[in-house]
C-alpha cells in the first residue's frame, strides 16, 4: 500500500515527465534542440553573464561558456524578453546556442544563483586571507603535531565551512605543505597533507561538513557545483601580504563521493639559488658554462615532483636580464617570474607546445622555456630553434640524463640533429634533508668505511675531495620542530651530462643507453646516486633516502 506522501511524489514525478516530454515536442516544432535541465552541468560564471531579474525575465539561463561560444537554455525563444536578451547578448559579441528547457528546469537552474551572490561579495577568485590572522594561526600551529591538536580540539558542528577551509588552508601553508588531499569515505573524508614528499595523516572531516566544503572549494576554484560524476580540474589565488599563493584544484568521483587534491604553488619555492637547489660547485661550473652560451638546449630529466620545475625557474631567473628577450611555453603557468613572457597552452585554441614554440621563434627571443618535450614535432622544432640561435629550455621524461637520447630517438628526431642542439642533460630527484635540530651522529662500521674510501678514491678529480676528509654520518631522530619525522625539508641530487664532439659522434654510430653511459663515465660525469652519497658524508641526508629515489646503493 501506497501512503500519501508516495502517492503525491508519483503524481509529480509524473507531472515533470509530462512537462519534460511537452518541451521536446516544443523544440521540435521551433526546429531548435531539447535538453532536460536536470541532467545538465553548470557553470557558474557562465550563469554570472546574465543579471537575475533579466534571467527570470526573459525565462532563459547561460549555462555554459567557451570562449565566445555560450549554451543558452530557455522556455520560449520567441518571447519579447527572451529575443531582447539574444540580441544584447550578440551585441556583447557572443554566439549563443540556443537549447528548449521546460519551467520547472529553468528553476532548478534558478537556484544557482545564489552562489553568485556569495561569489560576487566573498569569493572572487582569490580567498583572501588577513595578515594578522594567518599570522596568529602559523604561531599557533608552527607544527604539524600542534596544528593536529587544534583541529582535535574543534567542535565540527560549530564550525563554518569558511572557518573550516582557511584553518586546513593555513595549515597546511604554515606547514610547507605540497598538496592538500581530500579523501572520500564513507562518512567523511580524510585529511591529509603531503610535506617533503610524504603524506601524512591530518584528521577525519565528517561527512555534514565534506559536502560543503566540496561545494566551497568547487566556487573559489570556478568549477560547476552541480556535476559529482566527472573529473574537474580549477585554481584560485590566496592573497597574502607581498605573495600570491596559486592553488591548483583537481576533482575526481569515488566510491564514496569526490576526492579532492590542491596542489600549492608558493612563489618563495622558486626564490632560491643554485646552491640551495643543492648543485655541488663543480656540477655548478658545468651549469653556467652552458646556460652562458647563446644557443643550445639544455634538457632537465625526471619524474613528476623531482624538481624540474624548480630547477629551470632558478635558471630563468638567473639567465633574466634587461638585454634578453625569454618566452616560456608552459602547460600550466605555474610561477609568475616579472620580466619574462610567460605563456600558457591551450588545445582548444591549438595552441600546443608544437604550434606555441613555432610561434615563438617567429617572436625574436633569445631564451625558450617549452614546458615539456612530448611528442617528434615538438623535439624537432625545439632542436631546430636551438641550431638557429636560442637557448632553448625543457624538460623530458627519462630514468636519467643519458635516457635523453634514446628518448627522444624514440620521439623520432635523427640523431645526426640531436648532437650537435643538444649542449646538456640535467637529471635530478628530491631527497629528504635531515633536521639539523635533533639529527644525530652514527658510528661507521668498518666494512662501511672501506666501502666508502674505495668510493672516494673512484669519485671524479674535479670533485672537492677536501670536503669528505672527514665523514660525518647522520641518522634521524625526531622532534617537535621537524613533526618527530627526523626530516625537515628537501634538497636535489643531480647528474650533469654535458654533450662534446666525442659524445656527438657516438650518438650517431651507436645510441644504445650501455655506449654513451660509457664515454660519460669516462668523462667524469656523477651519477645522481653518489650525488646522493656525497650529501651522505656531510651529513644532509641518509643512505636510506638515496636509495629510495635511485635504488640501492652500487658501491663498486
Amino acid at each position: 500500500m501506497y501512503d500519501n506522501q508516495q502517492i503525491n511524489q508519483k503524481l509529480s514525478e509524473l507531472n515533470r515527465e509530462a512537462e519534460e516530454r511537452e518541451s521536446k515536442k516544443r523544440a521540435e516544432k521551433l526546429n531548435l534542440q531539447y535538453i532536460d535541465a536536470r541532467k545538465i552541468p553548470v557553470s557558474i560564471d557562465a550563469l554570472s553573464l546574465i543579471p537575475e531579474e533579466q534571467a527570470l525575465q526573459a525565462k532563459a539561463a547561460i549555462v555554459e561558456k567557451k570562449l565566445q561560444n555560450i549554451a543558452l537554455i530557455c522556455y520560449n525563444p520567441n518571447l519579447k524578453e527572451t529575443q531582447e536578451l539574444i540580441e544584447n547578448l550578440k551585441q556583447q559579441g557572443l554566439n549563443p546556442k540556443i537549447f528548449i528547457v521546460s519551467l520547472s528546469g529553468l528553476n532548478e537552474i534558478f537556484k544557482y544563483y545564489k552562489f553568485i551572490i556569495q561569489k560576487k561579495s566573498k569569493i572572487t577568485g582569490k580567498v583572501e586571507i588577513a595578515q594578522s590572522s594567518l599570522e596568529k594561526l602559523i604561531e599557533e600551529i608552527n607544527n604539524l603535531i600542534t596544528f593536529k591538536k587544534y583541529l582535535e580540539k574543534i567542535n565540527f558542528s560549530l564550525t563554518s565551512v569558511t572557518e573550516l577551509f582557511q584553518l586546513i588552508l593555513a595549515g597546511a601553508i604554515a606547514n610547507k605543505s605540497s598538496d592538500i588531499h581530500f579523501e572520500a569515505q564513507e562518512d567523511g573524508a580524510r585529511l591529509r597533507f603531503r610535506i617533503d614528499g610524504v603524506l601524512n595523516d591530518i584528521c577525519k572531516i565528517p561527512l555534514k561538513n565534506y559536502e560543503p566544503l566540496i561545494s566551497r572549494i568547487k566556487l573559489v576554484s570556478g568549477l560547476k557545483i552541480n556535476i559529482h560524476e566527472e573529473t574537474q580540474d580549477g585554481r584560485f589565488t590566496i592573497n597574502l601580504t607581498g605573495k600570491e599563493i596559486e592553488m591548483r584544484v583537481s576533482i575526481i568521483p569515488s566510491e564514496f563521493g569526490e576526492t579532492i587534491v590542491m596542489r600549492i604553488l608558493d612563489p618563495e619555492a622558486i626564490m632560491v639559488d643554485f646552491d640551495q637547489l643543492g648543485i655541488r660547485e663543480d656540477d655548478l661550473k658545468i651549469l653556467e658554462r652552458n646556460i652562458k652560451k647563446p644557443n643550445g638546449m639544455i634538457l632537465n630529466t625526471g619524474p613528476t615532483g623531482s624538481g624540474k620545475t624548480t630547477t629551470l625557474y632558478t635558471i630563468l631567473r638567473k639567465l633574466n636580464t634587461p638585454d634578453v628577450k625569454i618566452i616560456t611555453i608552459e602547460d600550466p603557468i605555474e610561477y609568475k617570474i616579472e620580466g619574462i613572457e610567460q605563456t600558457q597552452v591551450d588545445p582548444e585554441a591549438n595552441y600546443t607546445f608544437a604550434s606555441g614554440l613555432r610561434a615563438v621563434v617567429r617572436q625574436d627571443p633569445d631564451i625558450i622555456l617549452v614546458g615539456e618535450i612530448r611528442d617528434q614535432e615538438t623535439a624537432d622544432i625545439a632542436m631546430q630553434a636551438a641550431l638557429t640561435g636560442h637557448l632553448v629550455l625543457s624538460t623530458l621524461h627519462t630514468n636519467d640524463s643519458i635516457g635523453a637520447i634514446p628518448r627522444l630517438i624514440d620521439l623520432g628526431s635523427k640523431p645526426q640533429t640531436i648532437g650537435p642542439a643538444l649542449s646538456l642533460v640535467i637529471a635530478q630527484r628530491l631527497v629528504r634533508k635531515l633536521c639539523n635540530n635533533c639529527k644525530q651522529k652514527e658510528n661507521i662500521s668498518q666494512e662501511l668505511k672501506i666501502r666508502i674510501e674505495n668510493f672516494l678514491n673512484k669519485i671524479p678529480s674535479r670533485i672537492n675531495k677536501n670536503l669528505y676528509k672527514e665523514i660525518n654520518i647522520y641518522k634521524p631522530v625526531g622532534c617537535e620542530k621537524c613533526n618527530n619525522i627526523g626530516y625537515k625539508g628537501r634538497i636535489g641530487i643531480f647528474e650533469f651530462f654535458e654533450m662534446n664532439p666525442e659524445l656527438q659522434k657516438i650518438i650517431i654510430t651507436d645510441s644504445s643507453w650501455l655506449s654513451i653511459k660509457t664515454i660519460a663515465d669516462q668523462n667524469q660525469m656523477t651519477s645522481m646516486q653518489q650525488d646522493g652519497i656525497l650529501k651522505t658524508l656531510i651529513g644532509i641526508t641518509t643512505f636510506d633516502e638515496v636509495e629510495n629515489v635511485t635504488g640501492p646503493i652500487n658501491w663498486s
